[in-house]
């Protein structure tokens, strides 16, 4: 559907982006349109799943959550049962953010948030008892200087 969506969807898109609970009238002024046909757009964009669930973005600090990892694995096992197992345990883990598939000299890389060192010991205690896993690097993100969840439309 990307290559179905005009500017209004775009900029509708855009509005969603910034705050998802802005009002569809507040939506439909701000894009130049109306309520019905702002509402109808963003069904058909639910439907065809370019809009996916709406949440809430929470300060993980404000919560205790302080210590933000990211985790590079190198694996020396590719078959479909490791991969299977690997991302069953990732699913289970609370406190993988993200995860990715990489291509190059590092196979995965994790967004792990966690309250301090000894929770992220803990998580890759757990980790390593669950899968085989050839060599792990966590960095402790010092600084968050950007994030966002907003794409480039």
């Amino acid at each position: 559907m990307a290559q179905g969506l005009d500017a209004i969807d775009r900029r509708i898109l855009g509005e969603l982006q910034a705050d998802a609970s802005q009002s569809l009238d507040t939506i439909a002024e701000k894009v130049g349109s109306s309520k019905t046909p702002v509402w109808n757009r963003i069904r058909k964009m639910r439907e065809a799943g370019v809009i996916g669930p709406q949440t809430v973005i929470v300060d993980a600090e404000k919560l205790g959550f302080d210590a933000c990892f990211f985790v590079l694995v190198r694996t020396s096992e590719h078959e479909a049962d490791w991969q299977a197992a690997f991302l069953r345990a990732l699913k289970a883990r609370p406190e993988v953010m993200e995860a990715h598939r990489l291509a190059g000299e590092i196979d995965y890389i994790l967004k792990v948030r966690v309250k301090n060192a000894r929770a992220y010991d803990a998580f890759y205690q757990a980790l390593i008892s669950e899968v085989k896993i050839f060599n792990v690097t966590a960095l402790l993100s010092m600084e968050e200087i950007k994030f966002t969840t907003a794409l480039p439309l």
